[in-house]
């Protein structure tokens, strides 16, 4: 079975200008499914770890923060689970807006 090729930077264009923004490693996450090499990553886990990683916090400290279990955050972040819309506002503010993390809940 033959896989067809596509235009990537064309797809990437496209994906971005309807998500408003750049997605940082969005060209390499799309030539590894046209090669059928690793995972792929759905826009919500990247937005999920993007967030967090743009605080600079574990999974764990995240978690609380957001208080949120830190498996829930594990299962969005690996996909598993996507988080619900309301919380996907949040991790775009908190992307564009880091230091809006810490008015968020008790972090210990």
């Amino acid at each position: 079975m033959s896989r067809k090729k596509v235009n990537l930077d064309k797809m990437i264009q496209t994906i971005e200008a309807d998500a408003g923004e750049t997605i940082p490693g969005l060209k390499q996450a799309l030539q590894e499914a046209q090669e059928g090499l690793g995972r792929i990553h759905t826009p919500e886990q990247i937005l999920v770890r993007q967030a967090r990683e743009k605080t600079g916090m574990t999974q764990a400290e995240f978690a609380d923060r957001i208080q949120t279990p830190v498996a829930t955050l594990r299962d969005w972040e690996q996909g598993r689970f996507s988080p619900p819309g309301g919380v996907l506002c949040l991790f775009h503010l908190i992307l564009k807006h880091p230091e809006l993390s810490r008015e968020l809940g008790p972090a210990t």
